[in-house]
């Protein structure tokens, strides 16, 4: 049974999500504030992380951070309230892998959660099996690594989410194919929704200022204007 912490101040917000999500068969655990959520996310393992913004003690912009720093392959969905598009890019900037703004539908918090946990999985397994051959990637400087899930740049090792690995390595298995934004939401995330490619947006500019020498005039990630993004394989430096 996979363990999810739901971490929301709203009691009634929470039992709601709390009866949805128990349908899934899931172990649910609930914290009223931040600090406390911070510290349950710490020190047990989740699936998967439910994040509000608005919360006393301590935010969950602030709380995603400080999971990023010591679990960067945590997964975290952010729940908000808010509607500015600023709110959700810093949670997305700063490592949340999905977002949902409230109110939300059941069915889209059901399937948002059930991708997060097939990717826990994924991530999971890769650890605990041998992979073949073609499960590792290099073009140019860049390498990657299906079976440890480590991305490499000049033999250094770079700080990517799950998320961010999985987008990189999808890429990189199409080099020069180019991918729209709803198709990266399906092959990556695992769904389609109109409204939603931000996310995409977003993780790829993450991306590139990890993978890049110059995250503004980007070598391998490119974007295609007026369709979406591409793997470049052959670099402008070689």
């Amino acid at each position: 049974m996979d363990n999810v912490l739901i971490v929301e101040d709203d009691m009634d917000i929470a039992a709601l999500i709390k009866v949805n999500l128990s349908e899934l068969g899931l172990n649910l655990d609930h914290c009223a504030d931040g600090q406390s959520g911070l510290n349950a996310a710490l020190n047990n393992s989740y699936s998967l992380v439910l994040l509000d913004v608005m919360l006393p003690l301590m935010s969950g912009l602030d709380i995603c951070r400080k999971l990023r720093e010591r679990k960067p392959e945590q997964a975290i969905l952010m729940l908000t309230a808010k509607n500015s598009e600023t709110d959700r890019v810093l949670g997305l900037e700063l490592g949340a892998d999905d977002y949902m703004s409230k109110p939300f539908s059941i069915p889209e918090l059901q399937a948002r959660v059930r991708s997060q946990i097939r990717k826990a999985h994924l991530l999971q397994k890769a650890k605990e099996e041998v992979v073949p051959e073609e499960g590792f990637l290099q073009c140019g400087d860049i390498s990657i690594n299906q079976q440890t899930r480590e991305v490499f740049r000049n033999d250094k090792l770079l700080d990517l989410t799950a998320t961010e690995f999985d987008l990189l390595f999808h890429l990189m298995q199409h080099p020069n194919q180019v991918f729209s934004r709803s198709q990266l939401l399906e092959s990556v995330w695992g769904y389609q929704h109109c409204g939603y490619e931000h996310t995409v947006n977003s993780h790829i500019n993450r991306l590139r200022s990890k993978v890049e020498k110059d995250a503004t005039n980007p070598e391998f990630v490119q974007t295609v204007w007026g369709v979406g993004y591409k793997f470049n394989k052959v670099s402008k430096g070689s």
